[in-house]
């Protein structure tokens, strides 16, 4: 394989697809509510930017804003290019200002609120995602 091909491949697998988002989105939604989450929407829009998924965590009546990292890969792939390494201080700080800005618009404030991240990795046709869940991921206390 040319280097060029080499690096095209590499690129086409690190590139997610929209639909591969959103049908990543679908099966953490699926996970948090087989756990017992409500979700209480999909894609929600704020001043800050948009939010994944937000749930309510039936334990603690608390909001959780999740941010769904979804990669395809072989099975045997895993290190560097796992999903949740997206997770920067640039995007953390990106999901707290969201935090505020959704806890401020529907008034959350007095409610516990959390951000968690879901990782899922699509390996081979026919064999089940691996889904990894990270509560309290990005650990800064969103504001007022």
């Amino acid at each position: 394989m040319s280097p060029a091909a080499l690096i095209h491949r590499l690129l086409g697998r690190l590139r997610p697809r929209p639909d591969l988002g959103r049908r990543g989105e679908q099966v953490a939604a699926r996970y948090l509510a087989g756990k017992g989450y409500r979700v209480l929407g999909h894609n929600l829009k704020s001043t800050a930017g948009e939010a994944d998924l937000v749930c309510e965590d039936p334990r603690t009546n608390g909001i959780i804003l999740v941010e769904v990292k979804t990669r395809r890969r072989a099975t045997s792939e895993r290190g560097q290019f796992e999903p949740e390494r997206a997770i920067d201080h640039e995007k953390r700080e990106r999901l707290m200002r969201i935090a505020r800005s959704l806890r401020r618009s529907n008034g959350w404030n007095g409610r516990p609120f959390r951000i968690d991240v879901i990782a899922i990795d699509f390996p081979q046709q026919g064999e089940q995602p691996a889904i990894r869940h990270h509560v309290n991921a990005v650990s800064a206390r969103p504001r007022g």
